[in-house]
């Protein structure tokens, strides 16, 4: 039972944590004054996307936990975590998109790292962040094209 209560606390830090972060720092119309390259997707798409990637988060966080806890893995988990978290006011509240484009290229290579960490430890884990790492990449490229058109 105590497994389950930690994979219910990690879903609630990440998925709560991550919807609080979306709800106090949406796009504005500072952001739909922006110009933005041709493949930048609806915003109606991201609240979905987020809550999956949350939910993937979560579980891969949960199973480090279980086994690593205070292992390299689990560090680097918590360092993507808090970039992530740090992003969305940094780039939609501050409006600092420079900013906003080295952590997010920080918040990748921290994924990247904690699927190389995981790949022979915790190959589920590591599995579990690779549409995560995917999406982040796009986001990457999002971010670094809206701040050159800006």
């Amino acid at each position: 039972m105590t497994r389950f209560l930690t994979l219910a606390l990690f879903v609630i830090l990440v998925v709560g944590g991550g919807s609080l972060i979306g709800i106090n720092n949406v796009p504005g119309e500072w952001y739909q004054a922006l110009a933005k390259p041709p493949f930048n997707p609806p915003n109606w798409i991201f609240g979905p996307v987020w809550t999956i990637l949350y939910v993937l988060i979560a579980v891969a966080g949960w199973r480090v936990w279980n086994s690593q806890r205070t292992s390299g893995a689990m560090s680097v988990w918590w360092l993507q975590l808090g970039l992530n978290f740090l992003w969305s006011p940094v780039f939609f509240t501050l409006n600092q998109i420079g900013l906003a484009f080295l952590i997010i290229v920080v918040l990748l290579a921290s994924i990247l790292a904690f699927i190389r960490i995981n790949w022979h430890r915790d190959r589920t884990s590591a599995v579990l962040f690779l549409p995560y790492a995917a999406w982040v990449a796009f986001a990457t490229l999002l971010n670094g094209s809206i701040w050159l058109l800006n």
